[in-house]
C-alpha cells in the first residue's frame, strides 16, 4: 500500500472492541479507495493526547515510562522512543512487545516496522513470535504489516500458515496486503487464492498486492475484474494493471480509460502512460 490511513482514537476513552468495530466500519464505509483513487486501508492507531511531548526524552526517562504500572505512561514512553537514537530505541522496545496491555503491544509491534532495521534478524524473531503467539487479532495484523514493511521474506511460510488457519477477515486482509510489499515470489499462489475470497476487502487487497508483486502471471487473473460492478475494484484493477505494464493489459486499460467513473478512468490513463 502506498498511502497510510491515520485513524485517531482517544485511547483513554475507547476499548479494544470499540477500536476494532470502528476500524471495520471505516473499511466498509470507504472500501479500498478514497474519492481520489488512493489507498485508505492501512490503519495506524495514534493517541492525540500523546502525540506531542513537552520535554526531551532520554533513554532513562523513556525506560522508566515503559516499566510504569500505568499503561498510559507506557504508551507515552513508546511515543517518546521516536526522539531517541533508533538503535537505543530498538533495545528499549522489546519489553513492550509482550506487555500485558494489548494497546501497548499493538503500538510496539507497529514501531518495529521501522526500528527493526537496526537488527533485521532479531526483528524477524520478535515479530514472528507476535504473529504466531499473540492472543489479539490486532497485534497479529500489525506484526504481519511490520514484517512486510521490513521485507523479511523469511516470514512468508508463517504468514501463509496464519492466513490459512484463521477465519478473521481483518487478519487475512493484513496478510494479503503485506504480501505485495514483502515481494516474496511464492506469495503469488496465495494472492491468486485470495482473489476468490468471500470478503470484498480481502479480494481488493489481493488485486492491489498482485500489482505490487510484479508477477506478469497476474495479468489474466486481473483482467476479469475490469468489469466489476464496484468502481473501486475497477480502479484498483486499473492501478495494478498499470503497475504490471504488460502489453496484454493494454486493451483492458484502454477500455477502463473510458470508464464512466472519473477515478477509474484516471487510474487507467496513468497506467497507459507509465
Amino acid at each position: 500500500m502506498t498511502v497510510e490511513f491515520l485513524y485517531f482514537v482517544r485511547i483513554t476513552q475507547i476499548n479494544e472492541r470499540e477500536i476494532h468495530q470502528s476500524f471495520e466500519a471505516m473499511c466498509m464505509r470507504w472500501g479500498a479507495l478514497d474519492d481520489n483513487g488512493e489507498d485508505r486501508i492501512r490503519l495506524i492507531l495514534r493517541d492525540p493526547l500523546n502525540t506531542m511531548t513537552s520535554e526531551s526524552a532520554t533513554p532513562e526517562s523513556v525506560k522508566q515510562l515503559l516499566i510504569s504500572e500505568e499503561f498510559g505512561d507506557r504508551l507515552s514512553g513508546l511515543n517518546q522512543l521516536r526522539q531517541l537514537d533508533p538503535a537505543v530505541a530498538f533495545g528499549l522496545i522489546r519489553s513492550a512487545l509482550t506487555d500485558t496491555n494489548v494497546r501497548v503491544r499493538y503500538a510496539a509491534v507497529s514501531q518495529v516496522s521501522t526500528l527493526g532495521q537496526q537488527d533485521p534478524a532479531l526483528a524477524l524473531e520478535l515479530l514472528r513470535d507476535r504473529l504466531l503467539n499473540d492472543p489479539e487479532l490486532d497485534v497479529k495484523a500489525a506484526a504481519a504489516d511490520s514484517l512486510a514493511a521490513l521485507k523479511l521474506q523469511e516470514a512468508f511460510p508463517d504468514l501463509e500458515q496464519v492466513y490459512r488457519n484463521t477465519e478473521e477477515w481483518l487478519l487475512q486482509f493484513s496478510i494479503v496486503a503485506a504480501l505485495g510489499e514483502m515481494g516474496h515470489p511464492d506469495g503469488f499462489a496465495l494472492l491468486e487464492e485470495a482473489l476468490t475470497s468471500d470478503t470484498e476487502l480481502v479480494k481488493t487487497a489481493a488485486i492491489a498486492a498482485l500489482g505490487e508483486l510484479g508477477d506478469m502471471r497476474a495479468v489474466p487473473l486481473l483482467i476479469p475484474f475490469a468489469t466489476n460492478d464496484d468502481w473501486q475494484v475497477r480502479a484498483r484493477t486499473a492501478q495494478s494493471l498499470g503497475q504490471l505494464n504488460s502489453d496484454d493489459a493494454r486493451p483492458t486499460l484502454e477500455a477502463l480509460a473510458q470508464d464512466s467513473v472519473e477515478q477509474v478512468a484516471q487510474a487507467a490513463q496513468r497506467g497507459l502512460t507509465a
